[in-house]
């Protein structure tokens, strides 16, 4: 077999001139100008970061590669050679591999039906699958890619599952890869073993396209970067040149808003390429008294199968408590049992020593309680209705907001001026539609509409996700403020960074228990994976 070094020789020497180049690629859905001839040129051998904030338009640059969209006009060349995308097929023809965050896979076959589903066999028709499975697992061992090929992918963790993506791409022989932020639900130990992988990969030749927003990852792993904002191209530099701050100001596109971002430009740096962030030091609490108890939780999920399991807490007040956990472990029934959306199969819930298990929602909106969702699409806001409809959803009953048995909307009103202005909402005003709000806009209104009734529990699940810098940022200060003003906070994320940054204590959930705890100025993200993945807590 051909040495790494061998390899690395005859990609030097053996060839010229970048892997791959895209230019002037543009791309309109409808009215929407989402790609504004965008050029991309990737080296060979070479991990290659695509980043942007949340509809820069990376994600719609590769699908225009893989053949998921046609461009409406822009050349690719691969290699050398000009070739024409049509649709999937063509792309993996020309040796272009990507792997999306939901997985396209099918949970009852094995790793190996999985991998060579859709490939020619040379057995067909008697589906011997031997000498696919012997190659699925020299190509595993090969790239660092562990996992059994006789594996039913129903068993396997969300790492398994990704890196099963991974080796069908390499199954069919991509010399390009592009992976669309591939470390969402991953423990920081499996991205560690993602990015070896990647360098495993690189050294043979291959080029990897890596689609993130998260600024600590492409200075980990990149050889170089492309930043994308507003659907064009705004620069690319090698990661030696660069540093964190230019590249939030490529990104953020305005000097002085990095100033105001540096907060979550610079969280979890330290916990890059090896080491781990243990987080600012602990606050003081003092005396405080607990505002909110959880006891012997017992929720049920949608198939009437119990999400979580016994699950108890506190959190004091002016405190904020994380939930640490890969997505599927609970967080979604939890979140909403505390937030009184979801019924109780068994245990207790008391905000302020009042018990509010069993009682109607608006029972639990009139003792504080105030939730935002994960997906503030679906359950966060009514998109048909007005910003100033959505802003007093919820408290259209109360005293504020009532003229006699009619609701009051002069004052909703006023109320929706002063939401607009205090959480710069950009709309033409309150009585715009909340669907022609871009997601960063929209979460500032159900932010508002969270923090204006001066909640007594706030429960946030994912309240960043998909935002840019600035708007990220101004959910780290709204956090802060509803802790000074002594809310007790609970935050569910799938981001360490963002929990070590922001928590007092963050809980670890894994298949419904809470399985350890960590205290601020004590965190070890390698400690948090390591329960995360469902190990035992050696602290």
């Amino acid at each position: 077999m051909t040495s790494v070094d061998e390899t690395r020789r005859e990609v030097r020497e053996g060839a010229s001139g970048p892997l791959l180049t895209m230019e002037g690629i543009r791309k309109t859905f409808g009215s929407v100008l989402a790609l504004d001839g965008v050029d991309l040129t990737v080296g060979r051998s070479e991990v290659h970061g695509l980043l942007g904030g949340n509809g820069a338009g990376k994600t719609t640059l590769m699908n225009v590669l893989y053949g998921l969209y046609r461009p409406d006009s822009g050349s690719v060349v691969l290699d050398g050679s000009p070739v024409d995308i049509r649709d999937p097929r063509d792309a993996i023809s020309h040796g272009i591999g990507m792997v999306h965050q939901n997985f396209l896979q099918v949970d009852t076959y094995t790793v190996t039906e999985n991998v060579v589903l859709g490939t020619s066999l040379p057995s067909w028709p008697s589906l011997d699958l031997d000498d696919p499975a012997e190659r699925i697992a020299e190509l595993s061992k090969r790239f660092g890619l562990t996992v059994d090929p006789h594996a039913k992918v129903a068993t396997l963790s969300v790492g398994l599952r990704q890196r099963v993506e991974i080796l069908k791409a390499l199954y069919r022989g991509a010399k390009v890869l592009v992976l669309d932020e591939p470390t969402t639900n991953l423990t920081p130990q499996e991205v560690d073993s993602l990015f070896g992988s990647l360098r495993a990969i690189v050294d043979e030749g291959m080029s990897v396209v890596f689609i993130t927003h998260k600024i600590r990852e492409t200075m980990a792993v990149c050889d170089a970067l492309t930043v994308m904002r507003d659907g064009k191209r705004v620069g690319t530099v090698r990661r030696a040149d660069t540093s964190a701050s230019e590249l939030a100001t490529l990104m953020v596109g305005d000097d002085a808003a990095v100033g105001r971002v540096t907060e979550v430009v610079t969280a979890g740096m330290g916990a890059a390429a090896g080491t781990a962030a243990t987080g600012a030091p602990a606050r003081d609490l003092g005396d405080a008294p607990v505002r909110v108890s959880v006891r012997d939780l017992v929720v049920l999920g949608d198939h009437g199968v119990p999400a979580t399991h016994g699950v108890s807490f506190d959190i004091r007040r002016g405190e904020v408590v994380g939930i640490a956990g890969v997505a599927g472990n609970g967080q979604v029934e939890l979140a909403e049992a505390v937030a009184g959306v979801r019924a109780l199969e068994k245990g207790a819930v008391e905000v302020d020593g009042e018990p509010l298990a069993g009682r109607p929602t608006a029972v639990w909106l009139e003792s504080g309680v105030a939730y935002v969702p994960e997906d503030r699409h679906r359950d966060g806001i009514l998109p048909s209705a007005s910003i100033m409809e959505n802003l007093v959803l919820g408290a259209q009953r109360s005293v504020r907001f009532r003229k006699g048995p009619f609701v009051d909307w002069k004052a909703a009103r006023r109320h929706a001026e002063e939401a607009i202005r205090a959480y710069s909402v950009k709309a033409s005003g309150p009585s715009a539609p909340a669907a022609a709000l871009s997601g960063g806009n929209m979460q500032r209104v159900i932010l508002a509409r969270a923090f204006s009734h001066r909640p007594g529990f706030l429960i946030l699940h994912n309240p960043t996700r998909g935002l840019d810098i600035p708007s990220t940022q101004f959910v780290y200060d709204r956090v802060r403020e509803a802790a000074a003003e002594h809310s007790a906070v609970l935050l569910m994320s799938e981001d360490l960074d963002e929990l070590t940054h922001l928590c007092d204590r963050v809980l670890v959930l894994y298949s419904g228990r809470i399985v350890g705890e960590r205290t601020r100025g004590h965190y070890d993200q390698y400690e948090l994976g390591h329960l995360m993945a469902g190990l035992e807590d050696t602290a």
